[in-house]
């Protein structure tokens, strides 16, 4: 689904138009789009009344449409118009036996209010995308007299709740808060931003079936992650498919204060069905980890004191055979010993070495130099890896090409040295920004997580839940991307795919436990096979 500028949706319904879908059709079946989710959300019981505030736009239009099908299905309807407006679409209204009154209308604030009272549902047709703050009268005293009301009515708005700049996310202080939001065609910018996206309740796409391949839609490179589109990216699971057909995930994570990170990532490579996952953990956790991961398989790292050394470097290239992909960073800790181990890792250089046999460690008996071109697999970097990486000069040149950047706003204040503040405040621009200056996939972690790649994608995943505002829920994300890369999917998609079905775990897991605020990150593991079997 695409995520346009209110200029760039303009020049695609101007394009649309001279195409042979006109204007009046779109209002039809945005109208119509609009009443479904309405009888779909809010019931399709007879009886029932719905109201709607009218403005002169072309989602004051939708809204007239909307109740005219409403009507039909046995809803009582209201229209409470800001200002007068063409007659067609009122004279259909009427002419099937719903109320119309004007604002300037004597006594038309007292009949709003009436109405309020005994509405189910209030359609929110005010002001379109294109309003800019602040709110002026006549919609600023409607919106008040909407607020001050005792109703019990459900709020759906049109494209945007009024009172949002659908550019920028501002949102003025007199917006209704609505229950569901029903774009149309594709969702407006400033509406997967904050604070415009707390206003939005359930969002809602009416395809209005404009011509296929408008010029003005293909050039907007920008999308929201649904579920139509990750269905399609997830692999196929042949019934004569074996471990080897989802590929080999290796996780080089962990360090002794830092156990569960390694777990987590792990196990969730392995819950997104990668074939076989290679853990490679510093020596001492092993056994911590062992009797509760009995799935993976084992490489034992050289240590130093519970954290990574740096000549583990030369044990990891040895075992890459058959890896398609490594995740590296989860629960490292930001020892210098291991900074260096992620330098010779990604140049492919070992330092002296003395060898021996062992199992598990690199023993040495002989010194010798390993210098080699580097083959790593494709690669995700995720927590303390991503501030050791930023620490390596020109780090970006030696990572291969398209790899998969996690930073959580304080790790991409750090990589940038950017202030927060301002990160979170321009999170798509500096996602796709960095993304095209580095080379490399970057994942703006957060709510409204942004996936941007150098060729100028963008995909937002409309999910914003605070079961995910937990220790190792990160880590459970690497791992699911790392899971999707290993089996053959191309790292954008990995990404895209794996943070919406990590987001929606989260939703899934704080209704299974009953509370956000009780989940844990391990929960998310157990509700990433209900998010697959939804997808089918």
């Amino acid at each position: 689904m695409k995520l346009v500028t209110v200029a760039e949706m303009r020049a695609i319904e101007e394009e649309a138009n001279q195409k042979g879908v006109s204007f009046a059709m779109m209002i039809e079946r945005a109208g119509k789009g609009v009443a479904n989710y309405i009888q779909l959300y809010f019931g399709s019981d007879q009886n029932k009344v719905v109201t709607a505030l009218v403005g002169n736009g072309n989602n004051g239009g939708d809204a007239l449409v909307a109740l005219e099908l409403l009507a039909k299905s046995g809803w009582r309807v209201q229209a409470f118009l800001a200002k007068e407006r063409e007659a067609p679409l009122i004279k259909r209204v009427k002419d099937i036996g719903g109320s119309i009154i004007i604002y300037s209308d004597k006594g038309s604030k007292k009949t709003l209010t009436e109405w309020l009272l005994e509405s189910h549902v209030l359609i929110d047709g005010l002001l379109g995308t294109g309003f800019e703050l602040p709110m002026r009268d006549p919609y600023k005293s409607i919106l008040d007299l909407v607020r001050q009301s005792n109703g019990k009515f459900k709020v759906a708005a049109i494209d945007c709740p009024s009172g949002i700049n659908c550019d920028s996310g501002e949102t003025s202080v007199d917006c209704l808060f609505a229950d569901l939001t029903v774009c149309l065609q594709a969702v407006k910018i400033g509406l997967l931003s904050f604070p415009a996206y707390q206003y939005l309740g359930q969002l809602e796409i009416v395809d209005l079936e404009l011509p296929e391949n408008l010029e003005a839609e293909l050039k907007v490179k920008r999308e929201v992650a649904t579920p139509e589109c990750v269905r399609k990216l997830l692999p196929k699971r042949p019934l004569q498919a074996h471990k080897g057909t989802f590929g080999t995930a290796m996780i080089i994570a962990g360090s002794i204060n830092y156990t569960g990170a390694a777990y987590l990532s792990g196990m969730a490579a392995y819950r997104i069905g990668a074939g076989l996952v290679k853990m490679a953990v510093p020596g001492p956790i092993y056994s911590a980890l062992a009797g509760n991961f009995s799935e993976a398989t084992w490489l034992l790292l050289p240590h130093d004191m519970g954290v990574i050394q740096a000549e583990s470097a030369g044990l990891i290239q040895k075992n890459l055979d058959k890896v398609t992909a490594l995740l590296l960073g989860p629960g490292w800790g930001l020892e210098d010993t291991t900074k260096e181990f992620l330098e010779r890792l990604l140049i492919g250089k070992s330092s002296s070495q003395k060898k021996r046999s062992g199992i598990g460690f690199v023993m040495m008996d002989k010194e010798e130099e390993v210098n080699k071109a580097s083959l790593l697999p494709p690669i995700v970097i995720d927590a303390d890896g991503l501030k050791l990486l930023s620490k390596i000069t020109n780090w970006q040149k030696i990572l291969p090409d398209n790899s998969i950047l996690t930073p959580h706003p304080g790790e991409m204040a750090v990589m940038t040295d950017l202030n927060l503040k301002d990160i979170q405040a321009n999170r798509m621009m500096i996602a796709l920004e960095f993304s095209q200056k580095w080379g490399h996939i970057v994942v703006l972690k957060g709510a409204l997580t942004i996936v941007a790649a150098p060729d100028g994608r963008l995909t937002i995943i409309p999910v914003a839940h605070p079961a995910l505002a937990r220790a190792g829920s990160g880590d459970v994300l690497a791992g699911l991307i790392t899971g999707l890369l290993a089996q053959g999917i191309k790292p954008y998609e990995a990404a895209t795919a794996g943070v919406w079905i990590h987001a929606q775990a989260g939703i899934e897991a704080s209704e299974r436990i009953g509370h956000p605020a009780s989940v844990i990150a391990g929960d998310l593991l157990g509700s990433i096979a209900g998010v697959l079997a939804r997808l089918g």
